[in-house]
């Protein structure tokens, strides 16, 4: 790309001229180009790190990337695997390239692995992918650590009394809510390698309850400071992590089936509403009124919390975008599907896939991403508190996911796996690892017949080269008359005779 000043450069020697008056884009400020690159997307940010090595250099390494990353992911709270070492081994393009490479696995082959240890059905299941962790529990009150690659039981606790509806954890808190209104808790203990001790073997106490709930714990949900807990008695408790104090109680009209925190905001729903809190006052900021025909059982976020994602008795899945304005919440309702035949009782996103479990023991996978590159607000509709929720783009899933009779209870979704539990005291994981490997094979395969066509085609251009010379020649060679030969005519020895002619 070059820049030509608008000047008469015929006042000038072309010498000049060139030198003075035609600039390429390189020659900008770096911030100028900074400001120019912030503007384009991941793959036109690569098209323009092909141009040439320094527009590989600034577009390589651009800030930009990061919010790309950000945009997808958001900035992890704990190092993942994907995640770990950020500036010190890979760039912020690398990890974006890389995880969305890995973003293809769950169209390709996939192995169910399963786990057995429970007695009874599986309640709740929690992938913790910073560690390589499992977490499961359910009916036989047992809360069950599994190792993530090897799939092998690491620890069991002892019975916690009750029915554990649901689990969360990070690499500091592991947490369980039961049917009898506790929080019972394990905090890490280092040095560890599986970081909790579920046995109570160790000497530290770490291990303890939290009560204050009056009904069954329905739902639960960490971050980096606070403690999120929903129950039947029809409140949404927030906790402080360090002085485990209760810092608010939200108030709903029936029973909390689900939470979704993400920085000063928490969704959450009851009965059939979806409600949007601020959790800085206590205040609610929207709700959607009949969001669901029945109960609204699963809700999850985006990473950046501006996507909220709802399950429903109905069989129904939708899609909200929500815009936080000062103390107000806008929802628009994005998509719609209708995956399950029964009600859905889990979800759980992974850019760019959105994972469902339901009662007709089936799994759904969508992939959101087109819907968050398109223009949103042509194709949903504004959803007032007051107002229910009307169909807007009906969407088909990408994929279904079978094999499994029963009841479905819970599902989370890590890198390449999905962990499932229902009815059966099986936890089942779908293995998409090995699609990640075929697709790097093809990958691998591609490049290299990539190369191998432009090397034929190099040698194809020399051929062209020189086989042009050599017809030049032979043109040359027919302009030039022979000795002897004046009119320059070639003799033709069989036009000649008619013996060599017949």
């Amino acid at each position: 790309m070059e820049i030509i000043s608008s000047h008469n450069t015929k006042q000038l020697p072309d010498s000049d001229a060139s030198s003075n008056y035609r600039r390429s884009i390189t020659d900008l400020p770096p911030a100028l180009i900074s400001e120019i690159l912030n503007f384009l997307d991941p793959k036109e940010l690569g098209l323009v790190s092909c141009v040439c090595t320094n527009l590989y250099r600034l577009a390589t390494e651009h800030h930009v990337w990061k919010d790309f990353y950000c945009e997808r992911w958001g900035l992890p709270l704990f190092p993942s695997p994907l995640d770990s070492e950020l500036s010190d081994e890979k760039s912020w393009r690398d990890l974006f390239v890389e995880r969305e490479f890995r973003s293809k696995t769950f169209r390709g082959r996939y192995s169910i692995d399963l786990l057995y240890g429970h007695t009874e059905g599986v309640r709740t299941v929690f992938l913790l992918a910073s560690a390589n962790l499992i977490f499961t529990s359910g009916y036989d009150s047992i809360v069950r650590m599994w190792d993530m690659e090897v799939g092998l039981s690491i620890a069991a606790s002892r019975s916690l009394g009750c029915t554990i509806r649901d689990v969360a954890a990070d690499t500091r808190l592991l947490i369980a809510g039961g049917t009898d209104g506790f929080i019972h808790c394990w905090k890490a203990v280092e040095g560890l390698p599986h970081l909790f001790d579920l046995s109570g073997s160790e000497k530290q106490s770490t291990e303890f309850r939290i009560w204050e709930h009056e009904g069954p714990i329905t739902s639960l949900a960490l971050d980096f400071t606070r403690i999120y807990s929903g129950s039947w008695d029809m409140t949404v408790r927030v906790w402080e992590r360090a002085s485990l104090k209760c810092l608010m109680v939200l108030r709903h009209s029936d029973w909390v089936y689900g939470l979704a925190p993400h920085d000063t905001t928490v969704a959450s729903t009851s009965g059939s509403d979806v409600y949007v809190w601020d959790t800085n006052s206590g205040t609610q900021m929207t709700v959607i009124h009949n969001a669901h025909v029945g109960n609204t059982y699963a809700l999850t976020r985006s990473h950046t919390g501006d996507f909220l994602f709802t399950g429903g008795e109905d069989g129904a899945i939708h899609m909200f975008e929500i815009t936080v304005d000062c103390d107000k919440a806008d929802v628009l309702l994005v998509a719609t599907w209708i995956p399950h035949l029964g009600p859905v009782r889990s979800l759980a996103f992974e850019f760019p896939w959105l994972v469902s479990a339901s009662d007709d023991g089936k799994l759904a996978l969508v992939d959101v991403r087109k819907l968050l590159t398109t223009n949103r607000y042509r194709l949903g509709k504004m959803v007032s508190g007051e107002n229910q929720v009307v169909q807007c783009s009906v969407e088909p899933p990408q994929r279904m996911l079978h094999g499994v009779g029963s009841n479905l209870f819970s599902v989370d979704i890590g890198a390449d796996r999905i962990v499932c539990g229902g009815e059966e005291d099986v936890v089942r994981i779908w293995n998409f690892s090995q699609a990640l490997e075929i697709e790097r094979r093809i990958c691998a395969l591609r490049g290299i017949r990539l190369e191998n066509r432009m090397r034929r085609r190099r040698l194809q251009v020399e051929m062209n080269d020189k086989g042009g010379s050599a017809e030049r020649c032979s043109v040359a060679a027919k302009k030039n008359p022979m000795n002897g030969d004046r009119s320059g005519a070639w003799h033709n020895k069989r036009g000649k005779s008619g013996k060599l002619k017949a």
